[in-house]
């Protein structure tokens, strides 16, 4: 059988991982001020395939951030060494289609030399922008025909991106820098750098809130996390999500009820973003955890633990209070989840060049 159609159906509780890191995440969340004991009964079934990337290489592939097009429905995958980016059409089967032409390079770090090239991905107005490490560029690609489009180089390698719809901008977090560089989008024909903020640490993580004209990244090296006024570009306030020595990670926005979820390396915490960052809840996931998600008409969070082999969906009340509803056994190493309206989650695995597909099995 094709690997890339190789599914097995998994009942999530009988996974001793699984089992542990939701006893975790429940003890937790009973610890936490605010937050309420929920009792865990009749978790549903998953199904958990692979989809193997074009141009892999018997070791793996490096990747980083997924984007989801929600009005496409498509998962954009940038796939580093192997100069392209895959976009996987979640309406028609999982359907691959490859962007490629884009750079790479050689790179050392840690006294071991790799190959890097495109990392990171965001959905901006029939437009997705691509941030490339091979060449330190942001690129536009035209969602529909997936055309590459006009390139920026940028003065440092980019990390994630963050389209802003009501300034027609990207924002793209470079941490070697200790900044964020503003690119303009508004024209079709070319992006243009439109200015840089300067931060006391690295950026790691992002998240806009277009309606109230903030935008949210991560301090990792000291941990905090900042809200950034759109207009002004001054950060209005630094909050200490307590992640650790580690930092935190990821970001996530609870648009409506105005809710940040920023992800530490083993667990979520809920801020309420409205009152100063006042800590809600949180939910411990298992080691691993770096970008997460929300799908904001199901009220859901998605979180993959590399480290454990498990992805936890979680529940986030008006409260702001999470609650974990189940957990899926993956595998070691997947990570940096993204989920449909539909509750298929898309978890990239590096070193099979693969991503992981998991998905509610159909009610009986």
């Amino acid at each position: 059988m094709s690997d890339r159609f190789l599914a097995t159906t998994l009942r999530p509780m009988r996974a001793l991982g699984a089992t542990a890191v939701l006893l975790a995440a429940v003890v937790a969340a009973c610890a936490t001020p605010r937050l309420r004991s929920v009792a865990i009964a009749d978790a549903p079934s998953f199904s958990v395939r692979s989809i193997a990337l074009p141009g892999a290489s018997p070791t793996g592939v490096s990747l980083d951030y997924l984007a989801y097009d929600r009005p496409h429905h498509r998962v954009w995958v940038p796939a580093g060494e192997t100069a392209s980016v895959v976009v996987i059409d979640a309406d028609a089967g999982d359907r691959l289609a490859v962007v490629s032409g884009f750079a790479t390079a050689e790179i050392e770090r840690h006294g071991e030399k790799r190959r890097v090239g495109p990392s990171s991905a965001t959905i901006g107005r029939g437009v997705v922008y691509v941030g490339n490490r091979g060449d330190s560029s942001v690129c536009a690609v035209d969602a529909i025909s997936l055309r590459l489009g006009p390139c920026l180089t940028l003065s440092a390698m980019p990390d994630g991106l963050a389209y802003v719809a009501s300034t027609n901008e990207v924002w793209v977090t470079t941490p070697r820098r200790r900044s964020i560089v503003i690119v303009d989008a508004s024209s079709p024909s070319a992006l243009t750098s439109k200015g840089e903020i300067t931060l006391d640490g690295a950026p790691e993580g992002f998240a806009v809130d277009d309606a109230r004209r903030v935008f949210y990244t991560n301090l990792e090296d000291r941990d905090r996390t900042l809200a950034i006024d759109l207009t002004t570009r001054h950060v209005t306030h630094t909050w200490q999500p307590d992640c650790g020595e580690a930092g935190p990670r990821g970001l996530a926005l609870d648009h409506e009820g105005n809710v940040l979820l920023v992800a530490c390396t083993d667990h979520v915490v809920a801020l309420d973003a409205g009152h100063d960052g006042t800590r809600l809840s949180a939910i411990s996931v298992g080691g691993g955890l770096d970008n997460i998600d929300f799908v904001e008409t199901r009220h859901e969070l998605y979180a993959a633990a590399a480290h454990v082999a498990t992805l936890t969906i979680a529940s986030l009340d008006r409260e702001g209070r999470l609650t974990p509803v189940t957990v899926v056994p993956t595998r070691p190493g997947a990570r940096n989840a993204v989920a449909t309206e539909q509750g298929v989650a898309y978890l990239t695995d590096a070193s099979e060049g693969k991503i992981l597909v998991v998905a509610p099995s159909p009610q009986r």
